[in-house]
């Protein structure tokens, strides 16, 4: 019995998956890295497979464009507005923090804020700020990181057809076993943990432009931070609507009132309403369908285990795993 478990397929393909979660484990330190060049190659090499269809040019030409233009964007970018929006998220800070020590006629506001010092929501907050500028003086390295991602993934696209080539000619050697189960491995990888991180970066935006838009209309100040907090947030599946929700309101209620609480809730409804219902089934496979249960504790999870990291990707490696212990929807009879 035990022969026949040890030389059966799903303990060889059990443990190498093992054998590949340690061998990530242990390069931790290089999870940054790792991510973000696969998030980059990734979503790269849909932009250019979408440009091929549409202009026949060469492969190679496209993708050197392709990088150059983002590449060009992001720099006149952050030389022509990160000032901006750096003092923008400044202001957005002091007037949070303004609306925290300030005293309230509403009587329901007050409780709330007694609440919030009662459980020293102040030294969260401190331990977050520290966080934030241990974070951002730490921005070298962060910049380092991108750089190399985005060569990385610059030469993967560039060599793509000869590397698969390559590769292949692992399954006619001596590792050939475990080559096939590594192959599956990263064919599911691709399919799920790509689609879905390419998912969440589309619905981001879009409820980014949505949100901003809506704000502009009810006349928030800072747009320009606000923007970038929602659009990170919206990364974060299902708990980022709510997240970004409380600074919003908190504006709204500083600025407007109460009737200004009521627009910006009613605004967050229907733009997740459109997430929820035209977005997701149309982005997503039916397998992300998660109950909110199971997100929120697969978010929890992992951002005790990955950090920020684990608010991101969290989901998709859930997804990801599903997808290979082969845990597919029930369909309802007709």
């Amino acid at each position: 019995m035990m022969n026949k478990l040890l030389q059966s397929s799903s303990f060889k393909r059990i443990s190498i998956f093992v054998v590949i979660a340690i061998i990530i484990y242990a390069m931790k330190s290089m999870i940054n890295l790792i991510l973000l060049t696969f998030i980059f190659a990734f979503l790269m090499d849909r932009l250019v497979q979408f440009i091929e269809q549409k202009i026949p040019l060469n492969r190679k030409l496209i993708v050197v464009i392709s990088y150059a233009c983002i590449v060009g964007l992001l720099s006149y970018g952050l030389v022509m507005y990160l000032p901006m929006i750096a003092g923008e998220i400044r202001d957005l800070i002091k007037q949070l923090t303004a609306f925290y020590t300030s005293k309230h006629d509403n009587i329901v506001l007050n409780y709330v804020v007694r609440r919030i010092e009662e459980i020293q929501i102040s030294s969260y907050l401190e331990q977050g700020f520290t966080f934030i500028f241990k974070y951002f003086t730490d921005i070298s390295k962060i910049g380092l990181q991108i750089l190399l991602a985005l060569l990385l993934s610059l030469f993967f696209l560039l060599e793509k057809p000869r590397l698969i080539e390559f590769t292949k000619k692992f399954k006619k050697s001596k590792i050939a076993s475990i080559y096939e189960e590594v192959e599956f491995f990263a064919r599911k990888f691709v399919a799920t943990f790509g689609k879905v991180i390419e998912a969440q970066l589309i619905i981001a935006v879009v409820n980014c432009i949505l949100t901003t838009i809506s704000l502009w209309l009810l006349d928030f100040p800072q747009l320009g931070g606000l923007s970038i907090m929602i659009f990170l947030l919206g990364l974060i599946p299902v708990a980022g609507v709510i997240i970004s929700l409380i600074p919003l309101v908190i504006i709204a209620y500083s600025i407007g009132g109460l009737m200004k609480v009521l627009y910006v809730g009613i605004a967050i409804a229907i733009i997740h309403g459109i997430e929820a219902y035209i977005l997701n089934p149309n982005l997503m496979s039916s397998k992300t369908n998660l109950p909110v249960f199971y997100t929120f504790i697969v978010l929890i999870f992992s951002e005790h285990f990955f950090g920020v990291w684990g608010l991101i990707v969290g989901i998709p490696v859930f997804v990801f795993l599903l997808d290979v212990l082969e845990v597919t929807e029930t369909k309802k009879p007709s």
